[in-house]
């Protein structure tokens, strides 16, 4: 069953009144519409079932032979994340499996050797007061060893970075979806992070050092460190498109005069 056109009308017309009004909105929704049961033949409730699109997560995990459930997998994430590992920065790498890689969406892959290097040559940690706000851990059905999870990062400019001398400037980093893969050993085999949302923020949607360079207006002069912009071919192509689309409008307006 579906809202009527002219219900839908109404609920544009009437905004936030509408939903101030319950009664209001059970007369114009279907019962049901927005449940997330529906009612068997019985008078029973039972779970909907939205289609194979959608896997059966608990299905998944009851079936993966990777040795660490999911809830310790994610406890086991937050170690490795916390302030007193800081993946492998601040316990000298031990919680990293010597197979271990860095793949970004840039950089990578890094070893461990290179990773670590290279985290110690930048010495964030001196330059910014850093606050991660992880968030979102999840399992991946299809993969079980890996953990998935988001990020926001806030930070202040404290020390000299890369020539920029401390101001106070806070950074604000767009939201990036990060994944830690483990090994059965609970040690890490691989972090990899991009940026999801290009728009938001104050580091031209830039993620990792990236971010930082950028934010304290020193980005490295390659256009990997520069916020995105589209290239002159994909300009052109767009605009090959749109004469396309005007000149198909032109050409169904003429017909319709000469009918």
């Amino acid at each position: 069953m579906r809202l009527t056109t002219g219900a839908l009308v109404i609920l544009q017309l009437s905004g936030a009144s509408a939903f101030a009004k319950p009664s209001l909105l059970n007369k114009l929704i279907p019962s049901g519409l927005f449940s997330t049961t529906a009612e068997s033949n019985g008078g029973e409730t039972a779970a909907r079932d939205f289609g194979s699109d959608f896997l059966d997560e608990d299905k998944l995990y009851a079936e993966s032979t990777f040795p660490i459930k999911p809830d310790n997998l994610i406890f086991r994430a937050k170690e490795v994340l916390a302030a007193d590992c800081a993946i492998g920065q601040k316990d000298d790498g031990k919680c990293l499996a010597e197979d271990f890689k860095f793949q970004a969406q840039v950089i990578g892959p890094l070893g461990r050797e290179e990773y670590l290097g290279a985290l110690e040559s930048f010495n964030l940690a001196d330059c910014f007061d850093i606050k991660a706000n992880f968030f979102g851990f999840h399992v991946d059905p299809m993969q079980t060893n890996r953990v998935w999870f988001f990020n926001r990062v806030e930070a202040k400019h404290v020390g000299t970075f890369m020539g920029a001398k401390p101001e106070g400037k806070e950074i604000v980093y767009p939201p990036q979806t990060l994944h830690l893969d483990f090994n059965e050993e609970g040690k890490v085999t691989e972090i990899g992070f991009y940026t999801v949302d290009r728009h938001q923020g104050n580091t031209g949607g830039l993620g990792g050092a990236f971010g930082f360079m950028y934010g304290v207006g020193k980005p490295l002069p390659i256009p990997e460190c520069q916020p995105y912009k589209r290239s002159k071919r994909f300009k052109l192509l767009s605009a090959i498109g749109e004469i396309g689309k005007r000149f198909k409008k032109n050409k169904e307006t003429s017909g319709k005069k000469t009918n």
